[in-house]
């Protein structure tokens, strides 16, 4: 009897804990948010220029991370696995690019075709080539990897599927670091195109070359630019995908029930195979441009980028698509926010405590909503 009696009140013991911890963790966000309300505050009010450089760089990098974590969310939505190797895509996305510049000059293709082509034109078109040759190159290896490393273990234990991809992971990384690879060296990086910098102070103006800008002044590049219009356009376009297309309906029907996706005659490893391929593409994108704006590259590139886009999928509610950008758009701004007022070797810290502390008030992200139990 006693036992019984321990049993039936045992749930509601577990219960109450439950309540007390998420108490703990809501009052510690709160005292969290209302210190960093006032950091920002008096950083804002003391030195308004800096902050907005500040911020302007996080949305840079926040904006990277959103074309890397939309691959993780879509993968684990469709098939519920934690694909650790997209990482190491984007890396190879960089790599990529690298070479069809350094070795092939392939950016400078329309102008060896068109001699008279216009310089502003040819470099647009030549910059987009080695972007698309990226992105292929990730999608084939993506696929590859998908259908070598994952099909196999489809219906194995997700443990079994994880492990997995830490392994591709490794092996992509360890792999690419051989010299007859890649190099196991820092690469200074070749952009395909020139940086143009403007500075905003008494209106919009360039930055000519060796002459600093006037004091308190805003300043942001063609690079800023370009990410934050492609990172847009991606969503806008995975978006449309989505919610729009057949494929998009096959995808939705795939990630809420396979066995009967299939039985309404969906070919349920070919959409997954093209959920990897758009996901990894977008990585290509990302790893082209990260390497443009940060201009030194090596086969552990994808490793934190990842780790962080990853963070971002999960902190926005990992299967949402705005969930990934908006939790991509956190994670630049506390990284940038954290160098720029704590310390450059605190970033990583503060930006996994911050998902340690969103997880404990909502575990399943900003817009993730809860799981229902089926019937």
């Amino acid at each position: 009897m006693q036992q019984t009696a321990s049993s039936k009140t045992s749930p509601l013991a577990t219960h109450r804990s439950k309540v007390r911890l998420a108490w703990i963790g809501q009052a510690f966000l709160g005292i969290l948010t209302l210190l960093v309300l006032y950091l920002v505050g008096r950083n804002l009010v003391q030195k308004p220029t800096l902050f907005i450089q500040i911020v302007a760089s996080g949305l840079q990098l926040g904006f990277v991370y959103a074309m890397i974590a939309l691959g993780y969310t879509m993968v684990y939505g469709i098939v519920k696995l934690i694909n650790f190797a997209h990482g190491d895509v984007f890396m190879a996305g960089a790599f990529t690019s690298y070479y069809a510049v350094s070795q092939f000059s392939l950016h400078e293709w329309p102008l060896a075709v068109f001699p008279g082509m216009s310089p502003t034109l040819a470099v647009l078109i030549g910059s987009l080539t080695v972007i698309l040759l990226a992105m292929l190159v990730c999608v084939l290896l993506a696929v590859t990897i998908e259908r070598v490393a994952y099909k196999p273990l489809r219906d194995a234990p997700r443990i079994a599927a994880l492990i997995t991809a830490i392994g591709v992971s490794f092996f992509l990384e360890f792999f690419g670091a051989l010299y007859f690879v890649y190099s196991p060296r820092f690469i200074p990086y070749e952009r395909p195109f020139d940086v143009v910098t403007w500075y905003i102070h008494n209106g919009i103006h360039k930055v000519t070359p060796g002459v600093q800008p006037p004091g308190h002044s805003i300043t942001f590049s063609n690079i800023f630019i370009i990410i934050v219009i492609a990172s847009l356009l991606v969503q806008l376009l995975l978006q449309f995908l989505v919610r729009r297309t057949k494929i998009g309906i096959a995808m939705r029907a795939t990630s809420f029930d396979k066995p009967a996706a299939r039985l309404m005659g969906i070919n349920v490893d070919q959409v997954i195979s093209f959920t990897f391929a758009i996901g990894a593409a977008f990585a290509g994108l990302g790893g082209v441009l990260y390497a443009i704006a940060y201009p030194s590259i090596n086969t552990q590139l994808g490793i934190l980028p990842g780790l962080k886009a990853f963070v971002a999928a999960v902190m926005g509610g990992i299967g949402s698509l705005p969930g990934a950008l908006v939790g991509a758009l956190i994670m630049g701004q506390a990284e940038a926010l954290t160098m720029g007022y704590i310390s450059t070797p605190m970033r990583d810290a503060v930006a996994f405590t911050i998902l340690i502390i969103i997880l404990l008030v909502r575990p399943t992200g900003i817009f993730g909503e809860p799981e229902k139990e089926k019937a």
